[in-house]
Order: structure tokens, then sequence, then C-alpha cells
């Protein structure tokens, strides 16, 4: 966990018209469109009668959940899924099935706000996890489900050759890569793919045998011309 930079930033939390609970509509239309196949794949291909031990108990985690209410939809519609497919799939088992949801972000997300979006009546346990997810979070196979939306993309630190002004993929001091050098793309592009081997490795860890796991993440044609775009 060295790599990871502590000073990230979290997206802005409170409920005011600047704050993420009012400006991630993107964010909630790529959920919506994700229902669907998200609900497919679980009545295909969760594997109920293996994943389910005699507790009963289903884990689920949203990684980068923000500060809501995306979040709580999400997951409100996942254990609806596994519910159907239960019901369908696990006549002899007795006793309702429980639910447990584990809501992570990084540990400066404002959690008191996510936590006021919460039901009331909701139906499963619920808990927060600070944490960066290109890391382990959880213990070995200890989860049934887990979903990452709109977040992945957000990179673990600068890539050190962007800092440099003796690298060619000093960047100056912007934030962007529109308009920059190959070598800038690139480092940002390995960045990402050392950022998502260790999150993959991570959860293939935590991930129970025969759950699975559902990611939401935007992204560029690999022909983007970013010259003439921006």
């Amino acid at each position: 966990m060295d790599s990871i930079t502590a000073g990230l930033s979290p997206m802005k939390g409170g409920d005011g018209p600047y704050s993420y609970t009012n400006n991630s509509s993107i964010q909630r239309q790529g959920v919506e469109i994700a229902k669907v196949l998200i609900n497919e794949d679980i009545a295909e291909k969760l594997a109920i009668n293996e994943v389910i031990s005699s507790s009963k108990l289903f884990s689920i985690a949203d990684l980068g959940c923000s500060v809501g209410p995306n979040t709580i939809i999400v997951v409100e519609n996942i254990i609806d899924s596994v519910k159907l497919k239960y019901q369908s799939f696990c006549h002899n088992y007795q006793g309702a099935l429980e639910f447990q949801v584990f809501f992570n972000d990084i540990p400066s997300n404002d959690f008191n706000v996510l936590f006021k979006f919460l039901p009331s009546d909701r139906k499963y346990f619920a808990a927060g996890v600070p944490g960066h997810f290109q890391g382990r979070l959880f213990p070995k196979a200890s989860l049934h489900f887990v979903h990452s939306s709109y977040a992945l993309h957000w990179l673990s630190k600068i890539p050190k050759e962007l800092k440099d002004k003796a690298s060619p993929a000093w960047n100056k001091g912007r934030i962007y890569h529109a308009n920059a050098s190959d070598d800038v793309r690139e480092a940002y592009s390995a960045q990402f793919a050392k950022d998502m081997e260790s999150f993959l490795n991570a959860r293939a860890q935590e991930l129970v045998c025969g759950g699975l796991m559902a990611l939401i993440i935007p992204c560029l044609p690999d022909r983007w011309d970013f010259c003439e775009k921006f």
C-alpha cells in the first residue's frame, strides 16, 4: 500500500448545489443501463448453491461508493436479483437469506452523508470500509458480489514521470493529457495498468469461488484523436 497516495481527494461531500450527491446524474444513467446486464449475470452465472455457506449470509461490496444515493440504488438492485435467484434455485434451503453490504471509499470520503441515505427499512446490514481499493480490503473468500462504477479510472497516484522536468513525459503541471505527447499518455496508461492489476489481484483473493464482480468503467475509443476533440 506504500505506493498509494494518502492525499487523494474525495468527491465533494454534503448535499449542497456542488456536491456529488446533486451532480452525479451521468453516473446514475450508467448504473441504470448496467442494471439489466447485472440482473442477467446474477440469474445466469451466480452459483448460488455453491457460494452460500451454512450461515446463509451473502456479502456485497461497492467499491468507490462515494456519498450516494447511486450506491444505495445499486445495492438494492443486486439484493433483489440475488433473492430471486435464491428463491428459484434453492428450494431445499430453510430460512431467509441475510445480506451484508460494505460501502467502500477512500478514508476522507463523507461517509456521514452516505449513511443518511440508508433506508430505515433496509433489509441488509451496512458498514463503511475506508481504504484504497487497489489493495486488500477484506479477508480471503469473504465476498460474494463486488461492484464498482465510475471509480476505477481514478489513479492511485500521479505517475512520477509527469512531475519530472527532465522526463519526456513531463506534463508541465497539468492534470490532463489532451494535446500532450505520447509519453504523457503512455505514463498514464502504464499507471492505470498497474492499478488494475493490483485491484484484480486483491479481488481474486477476496471473492468466494463462484462469486461475481461487476465493473463500470468510463473509457474512450482506441483511436480517439485527443488533439481534434480537445
